[in-house]
């Protein structure tokens, strides 16, 4: 695939709704900050709080800022956006961080809890970093959590249940994995490239950790604001053809120069 220059990626991303006028409504993510701020575990994505983001409007402020939601408080209802410079800015902030783990043959962890949008996106990165001499984690077998199991396909990490993979903003997957590990007695991962609760425990388990996340999705961005988290790229992490990523991910994989 051709890479796209920044500004034909900023417009691939706008004509393909990962960012721009998204298709999360303005009403929901409001509803998730507020939520998030009141205190329901569900939202925190893994992550610890305290009582530091006890106020919406606070959330709705770092938002603004690293996800390019409308800041306005008063816009409660219809379309709310995700900047696509801001989109570019932290790929090229993750891919600093690739082109680190590249560089030092790091043992990197992918896990997704959007697998039927971004497993292959991981999956690319995953296979690119195998090929500068990183490790990529092998999770150990039989992991369960959530009443489903934790399993590994291309390298990345999923919960399956039913026979099915899920959708998921559970820690309790990454859990499993890092509890696993440390049985074991092998060393936790340098590097965790991955989204939802698979990234926030992660990170609050004190793993270098890079992710995606939605504008529904304010806790990872508050974890990279107080330096939690290494990198949040806002960006719509389930648009109707999982392909449109791809541009995305080649973009990613040559500014950590990865493709060379």
């Amino acid at each position: 695939m051709p890479i796209l220059s920044r500004a034909a990626l900023v417009e691939h991303l706008l004509r393909t709704r990962i960012a721009g006028d998204v298709a999360t409504p303005r009403d929901n993510n409001l509803s998730h900050y507020r939520k998030l701020a009141n205190g329901d575990r569900h939202y925190w994505l893994g992550l610890e709080f305290g009582d530091r983001w006890n106020d919406e409007q606070d959330v709705l402020a770092v938002m603004a800022e690293r996800c390019g939601v409308v800041d306005d408080p008063a816009h409660r209802t219809g379309q709310d956006t995700i900047d696509p410079e801001l989109t570019v800015d932290a790929l090229d902030r993750m891919a600093a961080r690739l082109r680190k783990a590249a560089a030092g043959k790091e043992r990197v962890l992918f896990a997704t809890g959007h697998p039927g949008a971004l497993i292959d996106a991981h999956s690319r990165v995953a296979a690119a970093l195998r090929t500068k001499g990183c490790e990529i984690v092998r999770i150990p077998g039989g992991l369960t959590a959530d009443e489903g199991y934790v399993v590994q396909f291309a390298d990345v990490a999923v919960f399956e249940r039913g026979a099915t993979l899920w959708h998921t903003h559970s820690p309790e997957p990454m859990n499993a994995i890092l509890d696993a590990l440390r049985s074991l007695g092998e060393p936790a991962p340098d590097l965790v490239v991955a989204d939802h609760g698979w990234a926030g425990r992660a990170a609050q388990r004190g793993i270098d950790s890079v992710g995606y996340a939605d504008c529904n999705d304010p806790a990872l961005f508050l974890a990279e604001a107080e330096g939690t988290m290494q990198v949040t790229v806002p960006l719509d992490d389930h648009v109707l053809d999982p392909r449109s990523y791809e541009p995305l991910t080649a973009y990613l994989l040559d500014a950590a120069g990865l493709l060379d």
